[in-house]
């Protein structure tokens, strides 16, 4: 997060304009204001990140400023400047929220190392915010990386290869299979390990909100932006930015993506000023790109930039040897974190985990192990126990209606989609990973079929 916008309420011209001075010399815009009561004024109608005023203005003092800018952002940074016999109002106003003070009279590289500790922690105040969002992902990285399979052992050895780059990354795969845990691994491998690992879940945000998700925006940039907000390139700046199910970012952002991603330059929702970054793409999508591309659904130009380095990931059907390892793991886990005793899998329950065919993949296991050691009172697991029927086709179920000469493409779609539907309970999400499209198309679908 950069500072960009400074309020200075300071009446001496000479130290009113070293501020100015040393604020522009770190690129952040500055506003004057000539008492509190103007500062006011304008902390009401423009967004500020950093505020330098005396600790006695004209009408008001610091202190009242100070509580009335963190009533309004609590995140914004107030330093105050002072003369020595005022030093006392300024640690107290520290005691209520102030970043720090400066005693009067102050050279510019002491304004210059004040400047540079408030970017500092309004930077770590930016990364903490997200980490505290995003540290629950961070946890089940162990399970997927766990292989006994020649394929995702191969896989493995190549992540430790690619995490050494800043190429970027993109992960296929169905459901389920760990394309996000891969991600997480490829940044954790990498030199920007240390930095921001930030996500971006493509199919679960609203259409109209994705530009703004991904770029931010200004205050007042459309209705309800009532504070400028950072998006997810800036917050990933030098470190990692995961789009995950980018298969499903309307056409019509794409071009702007693809600036971004082919310059690392973009401009806020509402802002006129570019922003550069350095940012590690990965990007995930459990669709065929190729067919997406062919329907005109993605720009195969985008495609190409963000398909540097491709990553398939099989499903768990085609690497049983992983089965019983993971299946492992998660009795081990979940006992743990259900406050069970700890239980093992018989020789028939672990028989009955391999016939499976896993349509939810990893997803799924884990859902079903969890499951099984929340409703068995014994420390052993039989068969019984694990809710698998084994008897229930788990690939698409065939059509009941068969088709004939005459019908529309579109009554075809329609037919096939309910079909499916039904097949599945109702389950939306099963219902899409089935067809092979988002949940967002066949909720789209449904709504015009509803019509």
């Amino acid at each position: 997060m950069a500072l960009e916008k400074a309020l200075v309420v300071e009446n001496d011209p000479i130290l009113r304009s070293a501020l100015v001075d040393g604020l522009k010399a770190k690129k952040i815009e500055v506003s004057l204001a000539e008492s509190g009561g103007k500062a006011l004024e304008m902390l009401r109608q423009e967004s500020f990140d950093l505020i330098f005023t005396e600790t006695k203005t004209s009408d008001l003092s610091g202190i009242d400023l100070l509580q009335n800018a963190k009533q309004k952002n609590p995140e914004i940074i107030v330093i105050l400047t002072t003369s020595y016999s005022t030093v006392e109002a300024a640690v107290e106003a520290m005691q209520l929220g102030a970043f720090n003070y400066l005693i009067k009279p102050f050279s510019q590289d002491t304004l210059r190392a004040m400047i540079e500790k408030a970017q500092e922690h309004a930077s770590l105040l930016e990364e903490n915010h997200f980490l505290r969002q995003e540290i629950s992902t961070h946890h089940g990285i162990k399970e997927q990386l766990i292989a006994e399979s020649d394929l995702m052992k191969k896989i493995l050895s190549d992540v430790e290869k690619i995490a050494q780059s800043n190429a970027s990354v993109f992960i296929s795969g169905e459901s389920g299979t760990g394309k996000e845990v891969i991600a997480h691994a490829i940044h954790f491998q990498s030199q920007r390990a240390h930095q921001p690992f930030i996500k971006v879940n493509c199919a679960a945000i609203p259409a109209p909100l994705l530009e703004s998700e991904f770029f931010g925006h200004e205050k007042g940039a459309f209705t309800g932006a009532i504070h400028k907000r950072l998006g997810r390139f800036e917050l990933a700046d030098k470190g990692t930015l995961l789009l995950d199910e980018i298969s499903e970012i309307p056409l019509e952002l794409q071009p702007k993506l693809l600036r971004a991603v082919q310059e690392m330059e973009f401009e806020r929702v509402g802002g006129i000023r570019p922003l550069c970054v350095d940012v590690r793409l990965i990007s995930t999508s459990n669709r065929c790109m190729k067919d997406t591309i062919e329907q005109k659904l993605f720009r195969e130009d985008l495609y190409y930039r963000l398909n540097v380095v491709p990553i398939h990931l099989p499903p768990l059907r085609e690497r049983p040897e992983d089965i019983l390892p993971l299946a492992q793991y998660f009795l081990e886990r979940m006992c743990l974190e259900n406050h069970k005793n700890r239980k093992q899998l018989s020789a028939l329950a672990r028989q009955k985990l391999l016939a499976y065919h896993w349509p939810g993949n990893i997803r799924e296991l884990a859902n079903v192990i969890e499951r099984t050691i929340v409703m068995t009172p014994s420390d052993t697991i039989h068969p019984d126990h694990i809710g698998l029927d084994l008897s229930k086709p788990t690939t698409p179920i065939a059509l009941e209606t068969p088709y004939s000469v005459g019908i529309t493409l579109a009554e075809m779609e329609k037919r096939l989609i309910l079909q499916t539907l039904a097949s599945h309970n109702n389950n939306r999400t099963r219902a899409a990973q089935t067809l092979g499209i988002s949940i967002r198309t066949l909720r789209n679908k449904l709504n015009l079929y509803s019509r």
